[in-house]
């Protein structure tokens, strides 16, 4: 396949057309920093931050949208249900230089979130979704950062939202749009459909990323082949293998060379990401703490046996990690163990509404008044 052409979001062109999906939990400035280095092409997205939390100047919410120094460009997801309110985040976003990219969540697909009508639910509102997305773009177009959205197809395979949302996002001025080719229903189970995402590149002008079960290089090779997409979104696939960055920047320039770590180089870059993590919250035993969720992905498939790993999974200090990994040593990179789906895996399960949420795509009395309370129900970011 021959090399891949740039990404352009907005003013921004990322030479790889690769993005790091915004996951609650994972991709804090650390997180990113570490993947940075690998690729330093791609665009990397912060955690999902609520747009009533960042109005209110909720303290973890601004350290959410805090990026460091070699972090270009600054790229913010943010996530709301009321027009009114994601124009005020926005704003305060530009107004205040914390961001040169804003993305808007309507993907996610947690119960805690569609149950009030938000995430992957909205779109089903299309009137509500048009003015959410008009809201961002035009509080983001006088300082001239583009908003792009992230959306899954749709709420299950009986109430499919993508087209017309891709469509309506981009008439208001969306500089790309990014599917994710599973339902909220699908969860994380299953396949992703790439005829989707070709479907809707074939709809649209602006940019389309696509999503969905890019575990390595070869993979994303076969989605830009399958569908055409201009770019794509890497979550799951990473987790506990950042170096997959330089696995995909080869691969899009057309070159042949790929990651394969030892034991002790895995190692070394969990060390390296422990030490971003200890410069990221200014305390050890937190960032130890954050840390511990990797450990898994990490090992995955390496021989480093049980009790050993409860042993990574309680960590709380840098130098009691250098220890474990000096006890786990070396061995060669597993081949296939190593590879695959990581991370959620969870299949189909029944989507959580408001009630009579799918009776109508106009909102009602009682859908306007739960989603004057959604945004209170996202906590944290």
């Amino acid at each position: 396949m021959s090399p891949t052409s740039p990404l352009r979001i907005g003013p921004h062109l990322a030479s790889t057309p690769v993005v790091l999906a915004p996951m609650a939990g994972i991709t804090n400035q650390a997180f990113r920093t570490l993947c940075r280095q690998f690729g330093p092409g791609g665009i990397y997205v912060s955690e999902m931050v609520t747009s009533r939390a960042l109005v209110e100047r909720n303290p973890e919410s601004l350290r959410l949208v805090r990026h460091g120094p070699g972090e270009t460009p600054r790229s913010v997801q943010l996530y709301g249900v009321d027009p009114a309110t994601i124009g005020a985040a926005v704003r305060l976003l530009v107004e205040e230089d914390l961001t040169d990219h804003v993305d808007l969540n309507f993907g996610c697909p947690v119960a805690k979130v569609t149950r009030k009508g938000g995430g992957a639910a909205l779109p089903w509102k299309a009137h509500l979704f048009t003015r959410v997305v008009r809201a961002a773009v035009q509080a983001a177009r006088p300082s001239g950062v583009p908003v792009t959205i992230k959306m899954r197809m749709g709420i299950d395979a009986d109430h499919l939202t993508y087209l017309d949302a891709g469509r309506a996002a981009q008439d208001e001025g969306v500089a790309a749009v990014a599917l994710h080719g599973r339902t909220a229903e699908q969860y994380y189970g299953g396949q992703a459909n790439w005829d989707g995402i070709a479907h809707l590149v074939q709809e649209l002008d602006v940019p389309v990323l696509g999503n969905g079960d890019i575990f390595d290089a070869e993979d994303a090779l076969a989605m830009f082949a399958r569908t055409g997409c201009a770019g794509v979104v890497v979550g799951r696939g990473c987790l506990g293998r950042p170096w997959l960055f330089a696995d995909l920047a080869a691969a899009l320039a057309g070159r042949p060379e790929r990651t394969r770590p030892s034991l002790r180089e895995v190692g070394a870059v969990l060390g390296r990401h422990a030490d971003l993590l200890v410069e990221h919250f200014d305390d050890e035993l937190k960032a130890m703490r954050d840390l511990r969720k990797h450990m898994a992905w990490y090992f995955k498939g390496y021989p480093v046996g049980s009790t050993l790993r409860q042993r990574f999974a309680l960590v709380e200090t840098r130098a009691q990690l250098d220890d474990l990994l000096a006890e786990a040593g070396d061995a060669p990179y597993p081949g296939a163990p190593a590879e695959g789906s990581r991370g959620r895996t969870v299949g189909a399960k029944r989507v959580a509404l408001p009630e009579h949420w799918l009776i109508s795509r106009d909102l009602t009395t009682t859908d306007s008044t739960l989603l004057r309370q959604a945004e209170l129900s996202v906590s944290g970011g």
